[in-house]
């Protein structure tokens, strides 16, 4: 199976940490469905040429979190979110964005009004595209 997971080189960012926030925002978005069957570790290690360690990490993580279960012989599939589950983890992804944004806003001296000056613009401009891609 695919999973469209994409991977910045170029990035800051740990890699398992690129792959980790990426998989949880597929399950969590119901893009991948409970009981979705995912690739084996060394499968799936393959497919983004990275170390079979990376995606122990991730799927260990992941599975931690309630997001995965994995069955002795069988696999690691896709655990059931509830509603609730997933509202708390996508208000938990953004609320975390949002407070790297005003931490970057803080550290370059920008005030309150600037702030959510440049957030109101941003989110009109990107929901506006999204608007846009609809028609």
């Amino acid at each position: 199976m695919w999973i469209p997971i994409q991977i910045d080189d170029k990035s800051p960012e740990p890699l398992y940490h690129q792959i980790e926030t990426q998989l949880r925002s597929l399950i969590i978005s119901g893009n991948l469905a409970e009981g979705t069957l995912l690739p084996s570790i060394r499968e799936f290690a393959g497919d983004l040429k990275c170390s079979v360690i990376t995606v122990r990490r991730v799927y260990q993580d992941l599975e931690g979190e309630g997001l995965l279960r994995t069955r002795q012989g069988t696999g690691t599939f896709v655990s059931h979110v509830g509603d609730g589950a997933r509202e708390e983890f996508r208000r938990e992804t953004v609320r975390k964005a949002l407070e790297s944004a005003v931490d970057a806003g803080r550290s370059v001296q920008f005030g309150v009004e600037e702030l959510e000056e440049l957030f109101q613009e941003i989110v009109k401009r990107k929901y506006g595209e999204e608007d846009k891609k609809g028609e």
